[in-house]
């Protein structure tokens, strides 16, 4: 029952970590991404087109280059994340 949610999180913090790396090393290609990461090449290829789809991320001929979303997105994560968490909150304190 919880594995989805587990494996949605995982994800997202995975998303986040590779956005932040091409943030900070733009422009950057997956396999450079993985080294630092310490992640699989599809599964950081994955991200990378789950970024673009989004417009936060684009290609470049040298590597992914983040946009000017990225920033938006990432300022705008935890406003969107904290109502999430606080009803995780509300499920644990029913226990």
């Amino acid at each position: 029952m919880l594995s989805n949610l587990e494996d949605e999180i995982e994800l997202i913090r995975r998303h986040v970590k590779i956005l932040k790396l091409v943030i900070k090393n733009q422009p950057i290609g997956i396999i450079r991404l993985a080294k630092l990461s310490k992640l699989p090449t599809h599964k950081v290829r994955y991200s990378l087109r789950m970024l673009e789809r989004n417009g936060i991320i684009r290609p470049s001929p040298r590597g992914a280059v983040s946009t000017n979303e990225a920033k938006k997105f990432l300022g705008a994560l935890p406003s969107k994340l904290k109502p999430m968490a606080g009803r995780l909150q509300e499920v644990i304190s029913l226990l």
